[in-house]
């Protein structure tokens, strides 16, 4: 194998809470047991190959900044062969379990199906030989059906047949790939499946083509034997004005509508949980509590910018927090943590790409061992089943279960002449008791 932009580099350690070693993990001690299963076994962690291996640096109002070797060769596959190089060193020296990849992540686009297709599963049949002798595996896998222009008025929701049929080949392509590299899940991510206007767009059309969609995606599940979660990410806009993928209570109403669920999951994003206007942990509680929560995106985004900026977490408190709720919703299973994080536009040097990683894997090691220690400690659980606790009375239990109705329930409450007082929600002294975590 040729030198690539890693091979020099050692693979990162654990080297405890005191080292001053910037490339050192100081909480990330991956075969540490904490709540009965190890970090590496809690956490999953996964390298996404677009922002790290894919991305120039480009922005709206400038030119690419990061100038890689694999990138504008004669050649498109000899770089995409270098890029997977480089890809699996990166992996190595971060030492982590899994990465994540979309289809045009890894073999360039050729101008139309066949052609891309030839050059996707050339690429997937380097990837499987890389992976032969590499510890890291694939976590999920997904069809990029946004960048290029035919995606412009969506994949899966456009207005031309022939997209929404370009898209389900490659999604079936895409999936066979993920199932043969042993990939744990397949994630969708609607980047254009909304509107710009209205003034063009027929809502209950484009939905039921995405209900479609994604039914015929499950049903291809079955058919090949995948045994991996599908999962949708959610997002409530750009590039589009709106996509039908809001946020998690609205993909739940999407999933009822077009019978999904039991079939279907979320792949949560921190940075779009913002541009809904919710935090990371109401759309992980959110998912919890509906039964489908499936995955995590860890990044964060910039509140005084209005655009998904990408960035590794770095907000202690708010990562414990969503991380408590993942805790209490029994763990990730299949899921993990992948980082669709890219470097900043001036971060140009290849250890950039690097400190970067062991930041943001550090970072989420710490604010899980603060999350299971708020478990362990059991005050907070304990206000919670307090302050509920009504409700495992036979008669509060009775008006759940559907053995009272309406007017027994009146009669019963003017037999008792009801006359219920406020109670104290004790709002500051839970996060005082949160924050003495910290």
């Amino acid at each position: 194998m040729t030198e690539t932009l890693f091979s020099a580099m050692p693979t990162v350690r654990y080297g405890g809470p005191d080292s001053s070693d910037p490339l050192e993990y100081r909480f990330y001690d991956a075969d540490r047991v904490v709540l009965g299963r190890s970090l590496r076994e809690h956490l999953r962690f996964a390298v996404a190959y677009w922002h790290s291996l894919a991305m120039n640096g480009a922005d709206p109002f400038g030119a690419p900044t990061l100038h890689r070797p694999w990138m504008n060769q004669a050649d498109p596959m000899q770089g995409a062969r270098d890029k997977a190089d480089a890809a699996f060193d990166l992996f190595r020296v971060l030492d982590v379990p899994f990465y994540s990849f979309h289809d045009r992540d890894i073999a360039p686009d050729a101008g139309d199906l066949r052609g891309s297709l030839r050059n996707f599963h050339e690429m997937v049949d380097y990837l499987g030989r890389k992976m032969e002798s590499s510890k890291t595996k694939l976590l999920w896998g997904t069809a990029n059906l946004f960048s290029h222009p035919r995606f412009m008025a969506g994949a899966a929701t456009n207005p031309d047949p022939d997209v929404f049929a370009f898209s389900a080949a490659t999604v079936k392509h895409c999936m066979d790939a993920t199932k043969t590299l042993g990939g744990a899940n397949y994630v969708l991510w609607g980047g254009r499946e909304g509107y710009e206007t209205l003034l063009n767009t027929d809502l209950a059309q484009e939905l039921d083509q995405l209900g479609r969609f994604l039914n015929l995606v499950v049903e291809y599940k079955h058919k090949i034997g995948f045994d991996g979660q599908i999962l949708i990410e959610p997002k409530p806009k750009e590039p589009s004005a709106h996509q039908y993928d809001f946020d998690t209570a609205t993909v739940y109403g999407f999933l009822q509508r077009y019978g999904l669920l039991g079939e279907v999951k979320l792949n949560l994003e921190a940075n779009h949980a913002l541009l809904a206007g919710h935090s990371f942990e109401h759309e992980i509680a959110m998912a919890a509590g509906f039964g489908i929560l499936g995955s995590l995106d860890i990044n964060r985004g910039d509140p005084l910018l209005g655009w998904d900026t990408d960035q590794f977490p770095n907000s202690l408190q708010d990562t414990a927090m969503a991380l408590y709720h993942v805790i209490r919703a029994g763990g990730l299973g299949q899921g993990g943590c992948n980082f669709d994080a890219k470097i900043r536009r001036q971060s140009i040097d290849p250890a950039d790409l690097v400190h970067a990683h062991v930041g943001g894997i550090d970072h989420c090691a710490r604010a899980f061992l603060i999350a299971a220690k708020m478990i362990e400690d059991g005050r907070l659980e304990g206000a919670l089943k307090q302050r509920y606790a009504g409700w495992r009375e036979p008669g509060a239990q009775a008006m759940l279960n559907g053995k009272a109705t309406l007017e027994s329930i009146a009669a019963e409450a003017e037999e008792r002449n009801l006359a219920p007082q406020p109670r104290s929600g004790g709002q500051e002294r839970l996060e005082n008791l949160v924050s003495r975590f910290f």
